[in-house]
Parts: C-alpha cells; sequence; structure tokens
C-alpha cells in the first residue's frame, strides 16, 4: 500500500509539476526581528498514533537565507495547527518557528523528508522527498518595538567567551536570579494529558498523595491581555510568572522530562508516560502559550533535559534514537526563545563521552546555539567538569554547592585558564531538605544571602536560582506560591541592581587577597573600581597596591537596596594598604563598601 506522501509524489511526477509549486504555507507572527515568526506548511495527513509515525518517519527543515547568513531550523508536526486550543492529536499541519536576527528580507527553502526514522538522521539526504520538499519564499522582516524586559527588544542571549551571557541586540550582559523551585513546574494540571497517578510510584521525595500543580494563589496575578487556553485555563501559572518578574527576577529552572524514576513523575511532552517516539502536540503548544510569556517578560528558560534518577532512561544513557528524537522535538518547538540554557542534566551521571556527545547533537541541530551547562553532585565538581574544560560545545557549571563562594571561584578560574571562560552559576544549595526556606521559617535568609548570593556573585559568578528543599511548605515539588520567599526575591533583586548599577562587572574579577577582614569578598577592576561585601558590617582594609589616586567610598544595604549612602570615611588615596572605614548604621549586619575612582 502506498504512503500518502509516495501518492503525493507520484502524482506530481505524472503531471510534470514541481512538488514545491503545490505547497499551501501560511506565514505568522509579527514579523519583526527577534520575534518569532511562523511558517505552517499542508503536508500529509498524519496522527500522534498513526502507522506512519509523524514524528520518526518524516523531517522537516527550513534554511532562511539572508546575504552570507543562513540559518537551518527544524520543524515539527504541528496536528491540526491549532492544537493547544482544540486538544487535537491529528491533521496535516507542519510548523517551524523561526527568531530572525536582522530586519530585512529572508528567502527560506524547505525540505521535508520522509522514510524511516529519518527524523533521527543529520544526513540532509535522508530518506526521499515529499509533500512539499523544496518549497520556497520570501518573508520581510521590520525592526523590533519591543524594549523594557521584553527579550524581543534585547535580542538571543548568547555566549560570547565571557563568564557572562549577552544579548546579541542591546548587547546588555546578563546575570541571572529566579527560581529552582518548583523543578516540576510544567505538571500543570491545565496542561493536556498532565497527571500525578499512583500507578506512576511516586517515590523519595515526592512520595504522598497524589499532587499536582494548580498555582491557584497566582490567578489573582494573571493580567488582562495575558494568555491562557481552551476557554481560559492557565491563569495560575501564566500569574505565577507575572509574580516572579515582577520581583525583579529573570529566570526559572524546570524539568522537561522526569519519568524512569524522576522524582515527580509528573512531566513528559509525548503521549503518554510509557511513550518515547510520539509527542503530545496539543501538550506542547500550550508549553509554548507559557513560554513565549516568559520571553515577554523577560524571564529565562533553564531547561534541565533529565535528573540523575533517569539519566540513564533514554537508550541506556547513550545518544540513541530515543535522546535524538527527545532533543529534536524541544529544540524544534522552543529554540526560538531568545533566552534559553539547555542544561544536561540535574546531578547528572552520564560519561563524559556522553555529555560530549549530546552537546555535539546539540551543536548540530540547535539554530541558535544557545549556552550549554550541566549540574552536578556535591562532590562531583572535578569527575564532570575537569574532563569538560576547553571543550568548544560546553558553556558553564551548574554548581549543586554549600561552598559556594570557592567553588564559583575554581571553576572561574579554571575555565578561563583552559581558554573557554564559563558562566558559573549557583542553581542549588546542597542542603537537600532545606534549601532556602519559606519567608515564615527564616524571616531575613542571612546565611543565604552571605554565603550564597553575594558569595556567589562577589566570586565573578553568572547568577543564582534558589531551591526549596523538601522540608518546609512550598518545597520543591509542592510550591504553589512563589510568594512563599517574596523577602528573599527582593534580597536577590538588590544584588542584581548593584552589579549593574554599579558595576562594570564583565571588566571585574574576584580579589579577596586585597582585603584583610577574615570572611569578606572582594570583587575589583584594580586602579578603578573596588566592591567589598562585608558579611557582619564593621570595617577592613584594601589594598590599593601601586595606585596612587583618590577613591571615593560609598556604601549599599544589602538587605533594603537603594541608594548608595556615605559612611564615616568618603574617601582614601593610594597607594598602599587603606581602611575603608564603617559603614552608614546597622554595624554588625552585613553592607558592600563601593570605592572608585
Amino acid at each position: 500500500m502506498m504512503r500518502p506522501y509516495s501518492c503525493l509524489l507520484s502524482l506530481a511526477m505524472m503531471l510534470g509539476t514541481p512538488l514545491a509549486s503545490m505547497a499551501d504555507v501560511g506565514i505568522s507572527g509579527e514579523l519583526k526581528q527577534w520575534h518569532r515568526v511562523t511558517l505552517t506548511f499542508d503536508g500529509p495527513d498524519a496522527a500522534e498514533d498513526a502507522p506512519t509515525n509523524p514524528f520518526t518517519d518524516y523531517r522537516l527543515n527550513v534554511t532562511f537565507v539572508k546575504g552570507e547568513r543562513k540559518v537551518i531550523v527544524p520543524g515539527f508536526y504541528a496536528a491540526d495547527g491549532n492544537a493547544g486550543q482544540t486538544s487535537a492529536a491529528s491533521g496535516n499541519k507542519w510548523r517551524v518557528h523561526f527568531a530572525p536576527d536582522e530586519a530585512g528580507t529572508w528567502s527560506w527553502m524547505a525540505s521535508f523528508r520522509a522514510g524511516k526514522d529519518v527524523a533521527m538522521s543529520l544526513d540532509p539526504k535522508a530518506g526521499e522527498p515529499a509533500a512539499f520538499d523544496g518549497a520556497k519564499g520570501t518573508v520581510d522582516v521590520g525592526p523590533t518595538n519591543k524594549a523594557g524586559r521584553d527579550f524581543r527588544g534585547k535580542g538571543l542571549l548568547r555566549y560570547v567567551g565571557k563568564h557572562y551571557l549577552q544579548f546579541s541586540g542591546d548587547q546588555t550582559y546578563f546575570i541571572k536570579g529566579g527560581a529552582d523551585s518548583p523543578e516540576n513546574f510544567l505538571a500543570y494540571a491545565d496542561f493536556d494529558d498532565t497527571y500525578d497517578s499512583e500507578d506512576l510510584k511516586r517515590t523519595g521525595e515526592a512520595a504522598g498523595g497524589i499532587f499536582i500543580h494548580r498555582y491557584e494563589p497566582h490567578v489573582k496575578d494573571h493580567q488582562p491581555g495575558n494568555p491562557t487556553w481552551k476557554d481560559g485555563k492557565g491563569k495560575g501559572m501564566i500569574g505565577a510568572l507575572n509574580y516572579l518578574a515582577s520581583r525583579g527576577m529573570n529566570s526559572v529552572y524546570f524539568i522537561t522530562y522526569n519519568l524512569d524514576g524522576g522524582d515527580g513523575k509528573d512531566v513528559w511532552p509525548w503521549t503518554d508516560p510509557k511513550e518515547r517516539m510520539r509527542f503530545d502536540c496539543s501538550k506542547l503548544d500550550q508549553w509554548e502559550i507559557v513560554f513565549s510569556h516568559m520571553d515577554h517578560l523577560g524571564l529565562m528558560m533553564h531547561i534541565i533535559l533529565q535528573e540523575t534518577e533517569n539519566d540513564q532512561g533514554l537508550d541506556k544513557g547513550e545518544l540513541g534514537p530515543q535522546r535524538k528524537l527527545y532533543f529534536r522535538e524541544l529544540i524544534a518547538r522552543f529554540s526560538h526563545h531568545l533566552a534559553v540554557v539547555w542544561n544536561l542534566g540535574e546531578e547528572n551521571t552520564n560519561t563524559d563521552q556522553q555529555r560530549k556527545d549530546f552537546c555535539g547533537y546539540f551543536e548540530q541541530l540547535d539554530p541558535y546555539n544557545h549556552p550549554i551547562v550541566c549540574h552536578t553532585f556535591p562532590g562531583q565538581y572535578d569527575k564532570v567538569y575537569t574532563p569538560l574544560l576547553g571543550f568548544g560545545l560546553f558553556e558553564g557549571a551548574s554548581l549543586q554547592t554549600t561552598d559556594t563562594h570557592n567553588q564559583t571561584i575554581k571553576w572561574v578560574d579554571a575555565s578561563a585558564k583552559a581558554g573557554r571562560p564559563w558562566i558559573v552559576c549557583l542553581d542549588e544549595i546542597a542542603q537537600a531538605d532545606v534549601g532556602v526556606k519559606p519567608d515564615a521559617d527564616d524571616r531575613d535568609h542571612n546565611e543565604v544571602r552571605d554565603r550564597h548570593l553575594w558569595g556567589c556573585l562577589m566570586a565573578g559568578g553568572a547568577g543564582v536560582e534558589w531551591y526549596f528543599g523538601y522540608k518546609f511548605a512550598h518545597n520543591d515539588l509542592n510550591c504553589e506560591d512563589w510568594r512563599s520567599r517574596a523577602r528573599m526575591w527582593d534580597q536577590t533583586r538588590h544584588a542584581l541592581e548593584f552589579f549593574h548599577r554599579c558595576l562594570p562587572f564583565t571588566e571585574m574579577r574576584h580579589a579577596d587577597e586585597l582585603t584583610a577582614a577574615k570572611d569578606d569578598y572582594c570583587f575589583a577592576k584594580p586602579g578603578q573600581v573596588y566592591a567589598v561585601y562585608l558579611p557582619q558590617g564593621g570595617s577592613t582594609t584594601l589594598d590599593l597596591q601601586e595606585n596612587d589616586r583618590t577613591f571615593s567610598i560609598v556604601w549599599y544595604n544589602p538587605r533594603t537596596g537603594g541608594a548608595l549612602t556615605a559612611g564615616s570615611i568618603p574617601r582614601v588615596k593610594g597607594p598602599g594598604v587603606v581602611s575603608i572605614g564603617l559603614p552608614p548604621n546597622n554595624n554588625g549586619k552585613d553592607w558592600v563598601a563601593l570605592i572608585r575612582y
């Protein structure tokens, strides 16, 4: 029996008509730089459960060209083209999302191939041409009209060979501050076919009664004009993201797959928890609605591809057909988002070669080359990170530690020495049961602020995300209300504001050796600017070395933020060792001194 794509191919040959001329394509979106531009093709009728698997046996790529720029974007099967609203599992729509990085006219050409397992092949000639293969056209892209937090006004967040990521548009550098919990953020009742079930046998910290996220405390944060799906679904999750952005946060850490032994067993992109080769079109369209809103809010997507309990679950840990298809679907559907970091796995136990193979596959498929990092167990840093130093397809360390300052320094320095500086972030305080407590249990968060927030940033770290443990309310798997850590969001925002407002941080380095206090941190561009964090206030000395300039001294309150204020000594003059004086008040609590020429 002839397959549908073969029928179309034969008909075209008999009529002497090129396949491309038979294509029907719709182009949608705002058609602006860095905004999502969507091409939707009419192709073979298919279904999620069809005998010919549309996810494995067809492959859509579209090549976009402007001048010397060429971007090859993978596409995906989109059911009826509106599955997020209709819950359709069948249809004839095939789709590509593109984020043009230049205004002007882009030409495009579609490659649509068919054949057994063609989707997992990187060979452009794999399979045979089908349906609209060879279709081509142009799209005119205007300049962006966005500003503020919206990433569409900032451009692609990219690795640029420094310890900080940079936006390609406005050229600003990024320090992240955000939520690591709930890690199963996508286990949300309003997504199609998302549920918790005793059949999945939740274990470990996830054990207990049936639970799924609803984020009901955040429904009130949903605003008129914000997206929903299926007649009003999604308000709790969209409202939660609104709240986090309103506190000045800019990133969210979440897992896209926690089956096969994972903690929550409630997040998967496939049509069934037992399926690995067919994807849930409506669920993934609904994820896309949420992720697009994150772009608009200025929230980076930190995508955790797997966790330690299931990192051997696909192809026994290898880069086999299941994993290739999983990676391809995520890239095809979501890589157009402007601020994405791919994390190879939470507490990852793959081999070094497997990790490098994963990086290589992403490098060949991801048209935007989003940064790739990896999260580790405490005590496994050397085993995981040392072989990756200098590896050209890997961009950073995702730390789980209680020794934040020293571990950040170690990997900032080691990566720079290896010739490929990493972004080094604190993504989990390594007290699995505690993490960041709710405000009700730890109102001031002194230890988290001192040792971890400022400990990371003053070492040259690229930011933090806060993990909630499992011992307290609103924990790592059942958090429903991000207001539970409102004071921690505020203190994180104060730190980010200080770095962006007061420091040329990309030109600075950790310099603890320049000060005398036992537990302080110093971050410096010697001879120009110094920041000194004193966890118990008080004073210290600063070695200005050979600089004979006069430096002003002002102080910043990391607990409350606000304006810079004068302390007991307004200025000092080098060279040599000088006292920086005392902060304005609250001696005995932490302060930051800003000493600048």
